[in-house]
């Protein structure tokens, strides 16, 4: 199953590439400015098109609430690993950090696009304390994160918002075969060598 995924994402960055191509095909072969003006009004179009969904924004709104509370969650997660000098899991979880704040940020584009009002205030969390404890807090907020971009793919497939859509697809796509994954196979190494093996196995600078 993870081949087939991985094979799926190849596909998907393939066509990213060829579609990226044909734009730059299209800038080249049409007369000076007008690409641009063509791509305003699709812009625009789009825009007076996916105005007046309330549903649709507030779901994202929601969602933009969650991202930034993961967020901070990997934020508090990656210092406290690094106080304990598990830098192997600071890099890491840095890097989690990272991606949710480019999630949270093309979530608030999009409602910004729509002519919604984001609401910047995370969601309440607890961080964990012990290293067991924080993966496992971030892999339920995982879990939470991807039953949300579900629902809300399916809101906005039934308002015919498939730009959004396809947006929350490639969050899903990250929250499914990169986060989860990689907080699961963590766990897994814990019952299976032992919390000090594993412990000792993070510590000293990245890889």
């Amino acid at each position: 199953d993870a081949q087939e995924s991985r094979g799926l994402g190849d596909v998907y960055k393939r066509q990213c590439m060829q579609c990226a191509v044909h734009g730059e095909l299209q800038r080249a072969l049409w007369p000076k400015g007008r690409f641009t003006r063509y791509l305003r009004r699709s812009h625009s179009q789009e825009k007076k098109n996916m105005q007046g969904q309330p549903e649709v924004i507030e779901c994202l709104i929601e969602l933009l609430r969650g991202e930034l509370a993961a967020r901070d969650q990997y934020f508090i997660h990656s210092r406290q690993y690094e106080d304990q000098g598990l830098l192997r899991l600071f890099e890491r979880i840095g890097h989690e950090m990272e991606e949710e704040t480019q999630h949270a940020d093309a979530i608030l584009r999009r409602i910004l696009f729509l002519g919604g009002r984001p609401d910047m205030r995370p969601h309440e969390f607890t961080p964990g304390e012990t290293v067991e404890e924080m993966l496992r807090k971030d892999l339920a907020t995982e879990y939470r994160v991807r039953d949300s971009l579900r629902s809300a793919m399916a809101l906005c497939e039934r308002h015919s918002d498939f730009n959004s859509r396809d947006l929350l697809l490639a969050q899903l796509r990250d929250t499914e075969e990169d986060h989860a994954y990689w907080l699961e196979k963590q766990l897994g190494l814990i019952e299976k060598i032992g919390l000090p093996n594993y412990l000792q196995s993070k510590m000293g600078e990245p890889a």
